[in-house]
């Protein structure tokens, strides 16, 4: 693309790097004639001024100077910083002399312009170059191998670099070496090319072509590598560019043949070794990489011949050419709009005719319209690649999952004949971790989750918690995994019945002391006494008790303010009449506590609840505590947490917390705690987020609750947390914080987002319509990126199971799994938002309140599984051990009505079928066994918690086990027994009981003969390793199982599988 044009027949120099503005000089070219004839010479400089559109160049001064030129150079010597003009301008006339100017006096139009200038060469000075490490040395070269080094600090003697080359020949080109100093090149037109060293003063080497057709006309050290040099040709025998390693001089490294007649000038740039200009005979000036011999750029130009190009040392992407039409020429490679070029051809054509009409009408010509031409025509395009000094040396970007990929492009030493772009590049893939303390406690959640040590994990908050508050919650969260948790909460609040009980025994004892010498009527129990009928009050009474008129008697009674009289008569009256005299007592009585014994009495609780004082909340929770049933606990826990959430106080407000969790209530949880709380902070949501788990947790092993229910401000939170896990790296981890039955725009997007991180399909949905399509990556390079995840690898147009299906387990081979399911600890915690079967092997045990476990008789079998909540906890415990039991029906049972259910009887119905489990004597209701403390008057009895009941089912008889397949039962029977009478921790057993269980799923599938052949020999090469105690190499067969086979047929057993393995493993069994 051209920028800026001057019309003179002269040599070129730009100013050196250091120079700003830039400018360019130019000197009349010597053997060179214009149109004119004229034989005058002139010194020019011209300033680059990018900024103007036109293509002239400013001209800044010109000198008359008696001497034409073959070489003009700008040497950087005495450059000073700044805007003035400053170095030295350095020419090679034609009579042998060498002058030196002052481009800040030719500016200044000073007539004294010239520094110094020497004749000791024999002929035309045509080679001429500063060393870029002492800009005080040039070299120059003359005719009969004249070369000379001058010091432009003592211009007055130059040195030679050695003898004279034999034989004597004119030097067209010098050189300095740009990696060493002391290393200098020449050329001659013959051919041959001399390299010199200047600490021995002789030549090291010579290099030529063996053909001798080589007429050497231009030279060029490679920027960066000190050992590679180029050669130009200008004979039209052998128009090419020669690239010479002088470790392997004996012929060229790499031959340029990119013009079709001889090249008459080169030029290498220093800012980027991969591009070489050289123009020649064909009128072609070309941008070459000298490691490819790619043509890269190829200037638009006219028909006129360049015999002298050069780049700009201050902008890399700037060049000019001087041709013999007369013409130096400013150009860009970095492409272009050519309108300006266009404009200053029509600008050219209107001025030669003038303003007026040149066939005498006198009018006015009428200003030239272009003809508009469409913008393809006028853009020139590029180079084919971005040059050096565009591109970046180093580069990082943040990606999806907390990745970091960073690049640098190293300057690595260059091999030879290896191109530079084909060297090796390294991207680096890294994991970023910015909140080492969140995920540390994020760990700790899901390690708690796993392991199901609540009450451990909670008591280390409760250790580790630095304020009051903190603690507390921690503790009311904890009370949820123990048995009493009404009891316990009390204990919180400060209310010990033992505390209590001591309280009114040393009240008791005082009283005793202070009556106990009044004098006992030892013959007030044998005197007669009189029934007396006068008319006063008591007379009243008595006619009315012989009547029995109690209704009179307990009237007179509180007419006269007998109150105790009154009660006592009215519960030998009837409940009736009992209840209209308490009425009438506490609308007579008005003390501190008449409206707590009004409740009390009344058992109106949620009269407190509304109408306490709210300092005194802690009193008002601990009667709820005390008093409520259960199916109206957790909205009186709600009720009084609404009142203090809504106070103006901040202390009430956030002890509003403890009555949400005593209710229950993750939602409420979630909204106060955030108001309370600054919810910015990862950590801040950590500690939301855990309390959120545990409570959830409790809530599912405590309530019959949809575990599926999670509200919006819940979702929005987890959705928080999943995009804080997965920017710290943990995508596993994040995908099973999200819920699951939300279709907010966001969440589903952050669910695909963490399964295509996995190398997965996002299982739930079908797959999202990304706004691009993700390009397939070849095999070959796929795996060339350190950190790349590989996963398998699914259409984007196949549907996929909600995720409820993978709880129900799917039957039938048509149901696919792209995605993996989650590590199995990380299911528990997933359970939390996903609906399915709770209490199962890697669930926390079931709360059983009760202070002592009712013993079962031998004979009792387990009940059906439950498969809907029918609460009713009047019912007669030993009913149901004596019912027969029935076996599980199986996973895809089309129906969940239960068939001995007898018509119009009320089952809850849930839209998720929960797997089968089998109940122990842990669901015998809390009413069969005594409490070790007892009740309040009104309150439950027993456990609080309902537990759900259990109804009988008729008997079903099981096919026998194929006798190929036996052996897979009694090896998983046998290695489970051997490491119950290995294991010591209750909790180890309690899983080793539940997976011999819940491998009853396996068996009715070999009975029913319904698994892949694939999955049996797996199973059979399991129990190979069972016989062999390889329990590590069974586990690789497991998890090569699950990997390869359906979901749907391996999640009711496998799971439970692993577990054996894993801790007959551990046993060493």
């Amino acid at each position: 693309m051209k920028l800026k044009e001057i019309d003179r027949t002269a040599m070129q120099a730009w100013s050196p790097a250091l120079q700003h503005p830039i400018y360019l000089a130019t000197g009349t070219s010597a053997q060179q004639l214009d149109a004119t004839f004229s034989t005058s010479a002139s010194l020019e400089i011209f300033e680059l001024d990018l900024s103007d559109p036109s293509l002239d160049m400013k001209s800044c001064a010109t000198f008359s100077s008696s001497h034409r030129y073959h070489k003009l150079i700008w040497g950087p010597h005495s450059m000073t910083t700044g805007e003035s003009v400053s170095g030295v301008l350095i020419a090679g006339g034609e009579n042998g002399n060498i002058i030196l100017y002052d481009p800040a006096k030719i500016i200044a139009g000073d007539a004294e312009v010239i520094i110094a200038q020497k004749d000791k060469h024999t002929g035309p000075v045509r080679a001429l170059d500063v060393n870029i490490f002492q800009t005080n040395l040039v070299a120059s070269g003359a005719n009969e191998s004249e070369i000379y080094i001058w010091d432009l600090n003592n211009f007055a003697t130059p040195m030679t670099p050695g003898v004279k080359t034999q034989p004597l020949e004119d030097v067209s080109c010098i050189a300095w070496n740009r990696q060493v100093q002391h290393i200098l090149a020449s050329a001659s037109p013959s051919g041959r090319a001399t390299v010199w060293d200047l600490r021995k003063n002789e030549p090291i080497i010579k290099v030529s072509d063996h053909n001798n057709r080589m007429h050497c006309s231009g030279l060029a050290w490679h920027p960066d590598i000190a050992t590679q040099m180029v050669l130009a040709s200008e004979d039209d025998r052998l128009p090419v560019i020669q690239m010479w390693d002088l470790r392997f001089a004996s012929s060229p490294l790499r031959v340029l043949e990119n013009h079709t007649r001889g090249v008459l000038a080169i030029a290498w740039s220093m800012a980027d070794p991969e591009l070489l200009l050289s123009c020649g005979k064909d009128a072609k000036i070309l941008c070459s990489n000298p490691n490819t011999g790619e043509v890269l750029y190829e200037l638009p130009t006219n028909t006129q011949w360049c015999f002298d190009i050069q780049w700009c040392p201050r902008n890399p992407a700037v060049l000019s050419a001087a041709s013999f039409d007369g013409r130096i020429s400013v150009y860009s490679i970095m492409g272009g709009s050519a309108d300006g070029l266009r404009q200053k051809q029509v600008d050219q054509l209107s001025s030669s005719f003038g303003n007026l009409d040149p066939f005498g009408t006198g009018q006015p010509l009428p200003p030239l319209q272009l003809p508009q031409q469409t913008a393809s025509q006028s853009v020139i395009l590029p180079l084919k690649k971005p040059p050096k000094w565009i591109r970046r040396p180093v580069g990082a970007s943040f990606s999806f999952g907390g990745k970091l990929v960073t690049f640098e492009n190293t300057k690595a030493q260059q091999q030879p004949g290896i191109d530079q772009q084909q060297q090796r590049h390294h991207v680096y893939v890294s994991q970023v971790v910015t909140e080492k303390e969140f995920l540390a406690r994020s760990n700790q959640l899901q390690e708690a989750v796993r392991s199901e040590g609540f009450v451990s994990y909670c008591q280390n908050k409760i250790d580790m918690a630095q304020a009051d508050f903190e603690r507390s919650v921690w503790a009311f969260l904890k009370v949820n995994f123990e048995e009493d948790s009404r009891v316990k909460y009390l204990e919180l609040l400060g209310y010990r019945k033992e505390d209590l009980r001591k309280k009114v025994n040393v009240l008791e004892s005082c009283r005793l002391k202070d009556h106990k010498r009044e004098p006992e009527d030892s013959v007030s129990a044998k005197k007669t006494f009189n029934i007396s009928v006068n008319g006063d009050v008591d007379g009243l009474i008595t006619q009315a008790l012989l009547t029995g008129n109690f209704e009179s008697a307990v009237d007179l009674c509180l007419h006269d303010n007998r109150m105790a009289d009154a009660i006592i008569l009215a519960i030998a009256g009837g409940q009736e009449l009992l209840s209209r005299t308490q009425e009438k007592y506490f609308a007579k009585m008005q003390s501190k506590i008449t409206r707590l014994i009004t409740a009390v009495v009344t058992k109106n609780w949620k009269e407190i609840v509304q109408s306490c004082d709210l300092q005194n909340w802690r009193e008002a929770l601990a009667a709820v505590l005390t008093y409520a049933r259960p199916e109206e606990f957790a909205a009186l826990c709600d009720l009084l947490g609404n009142r203090l959430e809504s106070e103006g106080d901040s202390l009430l407000q956030t002890q509003a917390c403890l009555c949400y969790i005593c209710a229950g209530n993750v939602e409420k949880l979630v909204a106060c705690w955030t108001k309370a709380q600054d919810g910015n902070s990862p950590l801040s949501l950590q500690d939301l987020i855990e309390k959120v788990v545990i409570l959830r947790k409790a809530v599912q092993l405590t309530q019959a609750v949809d575990p599926n229910a999670v509200g919006a401000l819940l979702a929005e939170k987890m959705s928080q947390y999943a995009n804080l896990l997965a920017a710290q790296g943990s995508i596993a981890a994040a995908l099973t914080f999200l819920p699951a039955n939300t279709n907010q725009p966001n969440i589903v997007l952050l669910r695909d987002r963490l399964c295509r991180a996995q190398g997965e399909l996002p299982v739930g949905q079908e797959a999202l319509k990304a706004p691009y399509e993700r390009q397939p990556m070849p095999k070959a390079r796929a795996g060339s990126v350190a950190g790349q995840i590989q996963g398998p690898q699914a259409p984007a147009q196949q549907y996929y199971q909600q995720v409820s299906g993978l709880r129900r387990g799917i039957v039938g081979s048509a149901a696919k799994r792209p995605c993996s399911p989650p590590p199995r600890y990380l299911q528990s915690l997933f359970s939390l938002f996903v609906p399915g079967p709770q209490n199962g092997w890697n669930d926390p045990p079931a709360l059983n309140r009760t202070a002592k476990k009712k013993k079962v008789p031998d004979n009792f079998m387990p009940p059906v599984p439950i498969t809907s909540p029918i609460m009713n906890p009047l019912a007669d415990p030993q009913s149901q051990m004596q019912q027969p039991p029935a076996p599980a029906p199986p996973v895809g049972a089309p129906s969940f009505q239960p068939p001995h259910l007898p018509a119009g009887q009320p089952v809850l119905q849930s839209p998720y079928q929960p797997a089968p489990q089998s109940l122990g004597p842990c669901i015998v209701p809390p009413a069969v066994s005594k409490t070790s403390t007892e009740g309040a008057p009104g309150a439950p009895i027993g456990n609080a918690i309902q537990h759900v009941q259990a109804l009988p089912t008729e008997k079903i008889t099981k096919k026998p086990i194929p006798e190929e397949h036996l052996i897979l039962k009694t090896t998983f029977e046998a290695l489970i027994q051997r490491c119950l009478l290995s294991a010591s921790d209750p909790q180890t057993k309690r899983k080793l009981d539940d997976a011999n269980k819940r491998l009853e799923f396996l068996y009715d599938k070999l009975r029913e003969q319904t698994l892949s052949p694939t999955i049996i020999s797996g199973l059979h090469n399991i129990v190979k390793s069972i016989e062999t105690r390889s329990y590590m190499e069974g586990l690789n067969i497991h998890t090569h199982i699950v990997s390869t086979s359906n979901f749907s047929e391996t999640s009711a057993f496998m799971p439970v599988l692993k577990v054996v393995l894993t801790q007959a493993n551990k046993l060493g069994v």
